[in-house]
């Protein structure tokens, strides 16, 4: 278990360890940054209207598309899994399903309802392509109003990352406001894609939500 602060082009830095073992790594970026996914194209950034906003491009390495994290934003969680531990699987589609349900379990035990996890395919929009909250792939968690929990992955022989993204907050401005889109078409479509801990759960307790998923992964790793 790590919990670690810092600006996310570092957190991000750490990736998967080169010789991988069961990890929980809480991580909490110091400012805005918006997280481009391994193979999102640089195009997708306006980079006048980042910095304009305050907002650091950075790229991390494990895939989908981008993702703004800061304060207020995500609750931001990787996990490592090791190649041959009883938690891998060596088809990508069915790798995280586990993960997912144990964030699911988890805003259970919180008191919201209804949240459900991605077992198909991925599902994409006009947006997806540019957005993590537009689209959901496979373990990820919707509840009624909204996609809630994103999941990344990066593999390697050795090993798996995951990286997690609980919505703290949903704005659709906000996520869009560093992209070279239709932000005013993107933000409308976008309104209701997402959802937040916030909305679900009122005043958030981030060391409540931290534990139930901490206890709920430790009951999927036995």
């Amino acid at each position: 278990m790590q919990r670690l602060a810092g600006p996310a082009h570092l957190l991000h830095g750490l990736g998967l360890p080169a010789r991988p073992r069961r990890l929980l790594r809480w991580c909490e970026a110091a400012a805005p940054a918006l997280v481009l996914g391994s193979a999102e194209p640089d195009a997708h950034v306006d980079r006048v209207a980042a910095a304009v906003a305050g907002t650091a491009v950075v790229r991390r390495r494990s895939g989908g598309s981008s993702v703004l994290v800061g304060p207020g934003r995500v609750l931001w969680l990787d996990v490592v899994v090791p190649a041959g531990d009883p938690l891998w699987d060596d088809d990508v589609g069915v790798a995280p399903l586990w993960l997912g349900r144990a964030w699911a379990a988890a805003l259970g035990d919180l008191g919201v309802e209804g949240a459900t996890v991605h077992t198909g395919p991925m599902e994409h929009s006009e947006w997806s392509a540019a957005v993590c909250f537009a689209g959901t792939a496979p373990g990820e968690v919707r509840v009624p109003g909204g996609k809630v929990v994103g999941i990344s992955q990066r593999r390697s022989r050795a090993g798996a990352l995951f990286q997690c993204a609980a919505l703290v907050r949903w704005r659709a401005d906000e996520a869009v406001a560093a992209l070279a889109i239709d932000r005013g078409a993107a933000t409308e479509a976008l309104a209701y894609a997402g959802i937040g801990l916030v909305d679900l759960l009122g005043p958030l307790d981030r060391h409540q939500v931290r534990s139930a998923v901490e206890r709920r992964v430790a009951q999927a790793a036995v």
